[in-house]
Parts: structure tokens; C-alpha cells; sequence
């Protein structure tokens, strides 16, 4: 049986904006109030998207959130109509108003961790929204991922669906962005790789002082347990919280792995050797694992976050060859590509490099790998999966066209309190409902 990892990417929502809410987010913060362009920003997210599936990729998209969140904003005492719910909570509360506007669900990494059939006791595809504490603006997320996940992988027969974690911080969830699996081949049983960047319940562990540390040990056993992992196909790793102060607010950030390759930086982990020894032991020796580490003296951590390095995709082509997908500010800097030149050379699986713009994405903060979720599945699972989610060429033409006719060029930070933008975005989701087959999985869809 033929299996493959599947990429499902976040499109960007009609109201994409630079709010600048996540505090050690370095590109979120320095672009904050920035006019932004939400036409710009989905095509850019729908070319690389159609890029990958020409590459012989299986692809798919993720809808994005209902934004501005007016239903958040009534639990939080304004009252009215929806535009006078919006033009009160602007004035009133400006910061809350921000984050109710969040664009942040493009970045799908954050959508949930997912564990694949190989890996799980019940031999179902597992999905855990995350819960996203850490953040007000994203922890707003969680119950309508939940509900458009299950539309996209509805059949029970194949698909699990977990609640989030409760929400609290002792149980901080960021998804897959901390999450790697390792494996020999797609189809086989491998190691699933959790990090986290603080203990919840021992203040005495390290953790990080400038910036917040926002995945918990806690939360990572918790979700291994939901999705019947084995303890032998289970590393936990703590992210470096000197790291995590540099702007390295996930390990999507520092490191990315995929198949049987970990590409990370010198600095990404506490305790690395004997964690990676760990990880090797687990592995197995059937197959080379390769740990390509990134010296300090070959790219420093401020250009790795500055660059994206490592918020890059490592995908297994067709041919066999791996090959990374890089925004084009890894090209743009001579210290970056020239190492990435250098790897193409060396004696790993990773063989090509390929460079996409997807710099309205970048100035909010998020690379190509926050913008996709990772699913590994069998042919058999794939044709479970909501078909009218999955790219081709007809999906791409179809969502450019809708992009076209919903979207606004340019969203200002005032242009938010707009009750119009508000009614835009929801004819819009409403619309991309009906392309995408999800059914009723906004609140304004389900009264």
C-alpha cells in the first residue's frame, strides 16, 4: 500500500492584518501596524500551495477563522448589533479589539498535532486541536479548528477527533509546531518527537526570562496519551530557553525534521546530546538517521529567525530525493544560501532547495512551514479525506478567482473597526464553505 505525507495549508482570511499580538514573535512585533494585503497575502499562501502539488506533492487547504470574532467580543459585555458590538468594542477596547482581528490561524502548524495511523494503538489518524493558551488572540482558535478539521477528515472509520486540551496554561498547547515525527518510510511505526519549553507543575526546571515559554512537558504527555502512543515511539525534548528569548517562540523556529532526516540548529535543545542519543535509540538502526546540526559559526540563531531557516518544509519528492522548501529571504541572505548551496552537496537525502514568496506571511511573523499542517497516510486514507479540500488545478483556479472577487488589496490597522469588513469576510466564508464542502463550521453559520 502506497503511503505519503500530505501537506494541508492555511489559506489566508479576508481580513489579514499586522497586529503585532505575539510578544517573542520578532517579524510579528517589528511589522506591527504595518498596512497589509489581504489579496496579496492568500495568492501568495495559493501559489505555494500549487507549486507543491506540481512538485508531484499531495496538498490540501485549510479554511481560515471567522475574524473579527464578535461572538468573543458579546461574551465580553458589548452588546447591539454586530456593527455596533465592533464600533464600541474599537473604541472602548482597542487592545481586545486587535485580537479579536488576529490573522494568526493561517499559520496551521498551530492547528493541531497529529499523529498517523502507524504511530497510534487504534490504527486511526488522531487530531488534537491545540488550545493555544498562551496567546488571548489564539486561544480564541481552537473550537472552530476542531470544527473544520472534522469536516475535512470526517470518516470515523480512518479519523480520530479529540477535544483540545483544557484550557489553561499548565496544559499550553502549540500543536505541531512542536511536534516532529521521525520514521524510516511514511507507512512504518515511528518516533514522534515532542518539545516543550517549560515544565508546568516544577518552577525549579529551566525556562526562559525575557520571552514567554508556551508549550508545556504537560500538554505534550497528555496528547501522546490521547492519541495511544507508545513510551517507545516517544522523545520529549525541552527547547533551549535561551533560544526561546532570541525570538524562538516554537520549534518550528529552531528545528524541522521529516522521514528519517532532523534538521536543526546547535543551539535548539537543552541536554541535546543525550536527547538525540534517545531519539537515535528509538529510531532504530534499519535505516541512517541523519542529524544535520547547524554550527553557531555556520548561521547564527538571530539570522536563523531572521532568515527562517528552519521554518523551512523538508519534503520527500516523488524521485525520492528530499528537498527544502525556503522562503525567499533564505536566498536573499548570502550567509543562508550559501549553506543551504553547501548541504545540496553533502551526503544527506536533502537534495534541492526551493525559494517561494510568501512575505506577507513573513512580516506577520510565519514561514512555509507555519502555514502547513502535516498528515502521513495511506492511499486508502486519503480517499476518506474530504476530496473537495485537496489541490488541483481546478481548486487553484476556483479559490484565486474567489480571493478575487472577497478580498480587499490593502487592510490598515482603522480599517478593521470597519462593520463592512465584518459582513465581507463572512459572505466570503460562506462562499468558501460551499467550495470546500465543509458544511456549517462557522458561528455565524450555526446561528
Amino acid at each position: 500500500m502506497k503511503f505519503f505525507e500530505a501537506n494541508f495549508d492555511g489559506l489566508v482570511g479576508p481580513t489579514h492584518n499586522y497586529a503585532g499580538l505575539s510578544i517573542g514573535n520578532v517579524a510579528s512585533l517589528s511589522n506591527a501596524k504595518n498596512t497589509s494585503s489581504p489579496r496579496q497575502a492568500a495568492k501568495q499562501g495559493l501559489s505555494k500551495m500549487k507549486a507543491l502539488h506540481d512538485l508531484g506533492m499531495v496538498q490540501g487547504v485549510l479554511a481560515p477563522q471567522e475574524r473579527p470574532d464578535v461572538y468573543t467580543l458579546r461574551r465580553l459585555g458589548f452588546s447591539g448589533s454586530d456593527a455596533q458590538v465592533i464600533t464600541n468594542a474599537a473604541k472602548q477596547a482597542p487592545a481586545v479589539f486587535k485580537a479579536v482581528c488576529s490573522a494568526s490561524s493561517m499559520w496551521t502548524a498551530n492547528a493541531a498535532t497529529i499523529s498517523p495511523s502507524a504511530d497510534t494503538a487504534d490504527g486511526k489518524i488522531h487530531f488534537t486541536p491545540a488550545n493555544l493558551t498562551n496567546k488571548f488572540h489564539r486561544s480564541l482558535e481552537p473550537v472552530t479548528t476542531g470544527n473544520i478539521l472534522q469536516a475535512m477528515f470526517r470518516n470515523q472509520e480512518h479519523f480520530a477527533h479529540h477535544t483540545h486540551l483544557p484550557d489553561n496554561d499548565h496544559f499550553g498547547d502549540e500543536g505541531a509546531a512542536n511536534h516532529t515525527r521521525l520514521c524510516s518510510a511514511y507507512g512504518k511505526r515511528g518516533v514522534e518527537l515532542f518539545v516543550f519549553g517549560r515544565y508546568a507543575f516544577d518552577s525549579s526546571k529551566p525556562a526562559p526570562q525575557r520571552f514567554p515559554a508556551r508549550h508545556t512537558l504537560e500538554a505534550c504527555e497528555a496528547v501522546a496519551r490521547l492519541h495511544g502512543l507508545s513510551d517507545e515511539h516517544v522523545v520529549y525534548m525541552q527547547q533551549n530557553p535561551d533560544v526561546i528569548d532570541q525570538g524562538v517562540f516554537h520549534n518550528d523556529v529552531i528545528a524541522v525534521g521529516n522521514q528519517n532526516v532532523l534538521f536543526y540548529h546547535q543551539q535548539a535543545f537543552v541536554d541535546s546530546q543525550t536527547k538525540l542519543n534517545e531519539l537515535q535509540r528509538k529510531f532504530g538502526n534499519d535505516t541512517e538517521l541523519f542529524l544535520i546540526e547547524v554550527k553557531d559559526s555556520e548561521v547564527s540563531v538571530a539570522e536563523a529567525v531572521k532568515t527562517y531557516l528552519f521554518n523551512t518544509q523538508v519534503i520527500s519528492l516523488p524521485n525520492g530525493e528530499m528537498a527544502i522548501i525556503a522562503p525567499t529571504e533564505c536566498q536573499e541572505s548570502a550567509t543562508v544560501s550559501a549553506y543551504l548551496n553547501e548541504l545540496k552537496q553533502r551526503n544527506t537525502p536533502i537534495k534541492q532547495i526551493h525559494y517561494y514568496d510568501v512575505k506577507q506571511s513573513m512580516r506577520n511573523g510565519g514561514g512555509p512551514a507555519c502555514l502547513r499542517l502535516r498528515v502521513a497516510m495511506s492511499e486508502q486514507e486519503k480517499q476518506a479525506v474530504n476530496q473537495h479540500v485537496l489541490m488541483n488545478d481546478q481548486l487553484f483556479a476556483t479559490l484565486n478567482q474567489w480571493v478575487d472577487k472577497h478580498y480587499r488589496d490593502e487592510i490598515s490597522e482603522a480599517d478593521l473597526a470597519d462593520p463592512q469588513l465584518l459582513q465581507e469576510s463572512r459572505t466570503a466564508l460562506d462562499e468558501l464553505t460551499q467550495i470546500l464542502n465543509l458544511g456549517s463550521v462557522y458561528p455565524f453559520q450555526r446561528g
